[in-house]
């Protein structure tokens, strides 16, 4: 009995987060970072509290290469409160790592503009509101689903005709 042939699924494509992977561990070990994945998980591995008044910036690492000092990018106006989560962030930090990796957490401070690096909000932009449609869209989607019989399906094609005719008529 011959076994199965797995056939690929991708058909030769890639990840782009397997095609980019090299260059990340690149520039996150130019700044300490041995595992990426503090910096792009940073609001999973301390918690939303935290991860929206701060930014980690950098890890350097003390002459024996034991014990490691995370530095943290705030605010002056939070940086007392992360002093007092400094142990809370620690631990969390050395979950990533899975050892005691960082035996220091360092803040420093900038102000809300910030210098070229610290420049970024630290809490996520609000995300677009939505546009209303053009009534002659939803009018003219409204004309082409007339002798639908279901209302729920009506309705449905509805809302479908109006996006793609508004896309149209925009360009996009």
């Amino acid at each position: 009995m011959k076994s199965p042939r797995h056939t690929s699924t991708t058909r030769g494509f890639a990840r782009a987060s397997g095609l980019m992977q090299s260059r990340i561990r690149t520039a996150t070990q130019s700044r300490g970072f041995a595992v990426s994945r503090l910096l792009t998980q940073w609001v999973e591995t301390v918690g939303p509290d935290i991860a929206a008044i701060s930014r980690p910036v950098e890890i350097s690492y003390g002459r024996q290469g034991i014990g490691a000092t995370l530095v943290l990018l705030t605010t002056g106006a939070h940086a007392q409160m992360l002093e007092m989560q400094k142990p809370r962030i620690e631990e969390r930090v050395n979950a990533v790592y899975g050892y005691r990796a960082i035996t220091r957490v360092r803040i420093t401070q900038t102000a809300p503009t910030g210098f070229a690096e610290g420049q970024a909000v630290f809490a996520p932009a609000p995300p677009p509101a939505p546009r209303a449609p053009d009534p002659a869209t939803v009018a003219a989607a409204r004309r082409t689903t007339e002798g639908v019989a279901s209302e729920e399906l009506r309705l449905a094609l509805e809302a479908l005709g109006a996006n793609v005719l508004g896309k149209r008529q925009r360009g996009t």
